[in-house]
């Protein structure tokens, strides 16, 4: 998974971990985080959702890119819906959304926290 002794992180095999993971929970998902800075603003989250499990909506917590790197998931806002799939990108909507897996997915989301 990671080599610590130069932060390298090898996605996929994190991935398949994380989806191993959020099949034996009941709310079907798990998460890692990513910090370049302790304390820093900069966050990614890696996450990974089974199949129909869904994120409810909240608020966006700053500025915000979805990267899908296994399967396909629906941001959504309101009664609207964008599906967005493997190897795609994605800005996250500035207002209340979100996410439902279509099928096994792990996402990385990158933010960056609104301090004002």
């Amino acid at each position: 998974m990671a080599d610590s002794s130069n932060n390298i992180v090898n996605l996929r095999d994190l991935s398949a971990e994380l989806l191993e993971k959020a099949a034996t929970v009941k709310h079907g998902r798990a998460t890692h985080s990513f910090r370049a800075v302790p304390g820093g603003h900069l966050t990614q989250v890696l996450l990974a959702l089974k199949a129909g499990k869904s994120l409810s909506d909240h608020e966006n917590p700053g500025e915000a890119l979805l990267h899908v790197l296994q399967g396909t998931v629906q941001v959504t806002v309101g009664e609207d819906a964008i599906e967005v799939k493997e190897d795609e990108h994605a800005v996250v909507p500035q207002q209340r959304h979100g996410l439902v897996a279509v099928e096994d997915s792990a996402v990385l989301l990158t933010v960056v926290r609104d301090l004002s």
